[in-house]
């Protein structure tokens, strides 16, 4: 797919609907390998009233969700679907505010046995803010 193009995530296979689909486009994919996608929450989200109030920062739960979204998307297909399985390790370098577009990166790394090893990250233009290593768990979709 060519990197210009924004694809809409559900149509790659997402299995997520909203309100609980944390990546807005789908930037770039390399199929079974790579995926890049991206995300802007906005300060009118509602979970951003209790997370720090007054200094509003995206949990980084989301970033994690999002970034394993992004990676189901890079080695998954609508017949193809995977739950995360495992957070091998996850670091986190600066806090994300809202308004700030994220963009998320997930390679794969590795496969066995149903289980796909995959390097994520979240970058805010070209600052790291988030990076690790997760593996994904192939399940049969209905």
């Amino acid at each position: 797919m060519d990197a210009s193009v924004t694809t809409d995530p559900i149509s790659l296979g997402l299995p997520h609907r909203p309100p609980f689909i944390f990546i807005e486009s789908v930037d770039n994919v390399e199929p079974g390998m790579l995926a890049r996608c991206s995300k802007t929450f906005r300060r009118s989200e509602s979970f951003f009233e209790g997370h720090f109030p007054g200094n509003a920062i995206v949990p980084g739960v989301l970033l994690i969700e999002g970034m394993a979204q992004t990676a189901g998307i890079a080695v998954g297909r609508p017949e193809k679907m995977f739950l995360l399985a495992a957070i091998r390790f996850m670091k986190f370098l600066r806090p994300v505010c809202p308004e700030e577009t994220i963009s998320f990166t997930a390679r794969k790394l590795g496969e066995v046995s149903g289980l796909v090893q995959c390097a994520v990250e979240a970058r805010v233009a070209q600052h790291l803010v988030a990076e690790g290593h997760i593996v994904l768990m192939e399940v049969l979709s209905s």
